[in-house]
Order: structure tokens, then C-alpha cells, then sequence
């Protein structure tokens, strides 16, 4: 049966000296997917714009543009949607196809046509600001890539090996930090585990991109769900002819499905940043940002019936 979340993404900062124009640049917005719908969504901005756009990036993302041209010392916005999301039809690994089959596939070869499907795959075979084409990688890679290995057993082997020996820890990286320290410490959260392995695929000759989105966290046995406890996530999918792209959460080694909710897709964490922007003045400002995903049958409890009308559920 499908299940349906409700989605408070709250973004705030606060400026040393006043900003005296800004843009902004937000993909807040959930993907529509044949196993995800977007009921309802909206943007709650303070101060108000004096523009705003809203469009479909060449990746297939909606953004919404934000123009401020007065003068301010802090900005809110609240993105909120209720999501519902079906079980997703996932493949037996074994039936993919020879992961080399793939890759010489996809090679470019002098008078070779691909079909759509394909061509926009090999879009995602190469380097990207922070994803590495390396031999190291490959290698690293190469133990669980043996000859004539299907493809998607290879890649859920990739994904279980990066769980079991990297360490999630928030205070190793932040987003500047490159791919071959990750690499180096084994440590870094969803973001760096992500690229990792996206560079890993990559080095094999492998089309995979990076996904940006949420994840239904549980809390500790006997204590209640909080507000704004929670994370935007990153996980990986896999190019796989006969079954398309296919979803890897290193972090958590598992396949996405009724817990994964997506925003948006695209080379890396550059192309699908939630926020970005640029300001006129504001001194020094750190962004404090607070994400709730909850489900339908919990959000009375956490927040209140009486906020319910705000943005109430449409889905059928």
C-alpha cells in the first residue's frame, strides 16, 4: 500500500550587516516518479521577493528563482510538501545484464548511434566538481567487479563494501572537502559516501548519478519524533539497460523504496543543492537548517490537528 510523508524543510539566516540584494536559487520542490507523487506543496518566504520564478532545469529539477532587492538582516524559508510514495517494482539483481556488457556499450565508438535512453546515461559517465575519474578508484572498485559479474549484483556488492568500511562522522568533511580525502580517512556522511561511489562507477565506465532527498529517520527506542531532527540525504542510481535507473544508499547499504523521498537528481551535490545564492553585503552567516519527515498517521501528534488545513493532503 502506498504511504504518504509530510516534508518541512526550514532554512534561516541570519546576517551580521544588513543584505541589500540577494538571489536564490531552491530545489525544494519532489520529483514526480512513476512510484512518487507530490500531493501538495509550498514556499513560506519571509521577507517576500520582489521576484520569483519558477522552472525546470535541463535535468529534469524544478527550481524556483528568488529575487530580494530591500534591504534585510534575515531570511526564512520554509519548503513543505506531502509526499505519498508507492512500493517501487524492484529488479532481482541477478538478471542484469554482464556489467562490462554495459560499459562497452555505452563507450563511444566512431559511427555508433544511441537511442535517448542511453545517450542521456552517458551524460553521466564522466567527472564532475566532485566526482573523480581515477584509476584508484577502479581498483578499489575492481574486487566486486569480476568478469561477467551482472551488473547490479556488482554495484549492491560496492554499496555494502563502502557501508561496512567507511564511518559516518559529520565533523570529518564538509562540502569543499574532494573525493580523494574521502577516500583517504574512510569517513564523511551521505553526501561523501555518495561521491565515493559515484566515482568508483564512473572509473569502471559505469553511468551513475548522484540523488538528492530525505529520509524517514526512526527515533531511539522510547523517545518521541522532534521537529527538525532530521537531514536532507544522498544516496546513488545506476544506469541498468532493461530496468533503467536503478537507487544504492551506501550510508545504510539498501535499496531505496517507502522510506526514500527525492528532490531532484543530477552529476553531483552541485547540480541539486537545496539552496544557493548569492547576497549583496551580510558579513559572516552560517545557514540553520531543520528538516521533519514524518508520517501521515504521526503528524497530529508532532505538530498539532490544528495545523493540519495548513497544507492539507490531496492525493486519492
Amino acid at each position: 500500500m502506498p504511504v504518504r510523508y509530510h516534508v518541512r524543510h526550514d532554512t534561516r539566516y541570519r546576517y551580521d550587516q544588513p543584505v541589500g540584494e540577494s538571489r536564490q536559487l531552491l530545489r525544494l520542490t519532489p520529483r514526480e516518479l512513476p512510484w512518487q507523487h507530490t500531493c501538495a506543496h509550498r514556499l513560506d518566504i519571509d521577507p517576500e521577493p520582489a521576484r520569483r520564478q519558477r522552472f525546470v532545469d535541463g535535468l529534469g529539477n524544478t527550481v524556483e528563482t528568488l529575487h530580494f532587492e530591500q534591504d534585510h538582516e534575515a531570511l526564512f524559508i520554509r519548503a513543505e510538501s506531502w509526499v505519498e510514495l508507492a512500493p517501487r517494482d524492484l529488479p532481482a539483481l541477478a538478471d542484469s545484464p554482464a556489467w562490462e556488457s554495459v560499459r562497452d556499450a555505452l563507450e563511444y565508438r566512431a559511427g555508433h548511434t544511441l537511442d535517448a535512453e542511453r545517450l542521456e546515461a552517458c551524460a553521466y559517465l564522466f567527472e564532475s566538481r566532485h566526482v573523480r575519474v581515477k584509476r584508484e578508484f577502479a581498483e578499489y572498485a575492481a574486487p566486486d567487479f569480476p568478469p561477467e559479474a551482472p551488473l547490479l549484483v556488482g554495484v549492491h556488492h560496492l554499496m555494502q563494501r563502502i557501508f561496512d568500511e567507511f564511518t559516518f562522522d559529520p565533523e570529518a568533511t564538509d562540502v569543499s572537502t574532494p573525493v580523494t580525502e574521502v577516500f583517504e580517512s574512510r569517513r564523511g556522511v551521505c553526501q561523501d559516501f555518495a561521491h565515493f561511489m559515484l566515482s568508483c562507477l564512473r572509473s569502471l565506465g559505469l553511468p551513475a548519478r548522484y540523488v538528492s532527498g530525505y529520509l524517514l529517520t526512526r527515533p531511539p527506542p522510547g523517545k518521541p519524533r522532534l521537529v527538525g531532527a532530521d537531514a536532507t540525504h544522498a544516496w546513488v542510481a545506476v544506469y541498468c539497460p532493461g530496468h533503467g535507473w536503478v537507487d544504492f544508499d551506501p550510508t545504510n547499504a539498501l535499496m531505496p523504496d517507502l522510506e526514500h523521498i527525492t528532490l531532484g537528481w543530477g552529476h553531483d551535490f552541485a547540480d541539486v543543492s537545496p539552496l544557493r545564492g548569492v547576497i549583496l553585503g551580510g558579513g559572516e552567516h552560517e545557514p540553520e537548517i531543520a528538516v521533519t519527515v514524518v508520517p501521515e498517521e504521526e503528524f497530529a501528534t508532532l505538530y498539532g490537528a490544528a495545523e493540519l488545513p495548513g497544507l492539507a493532503p490531496a492525493c486519492g
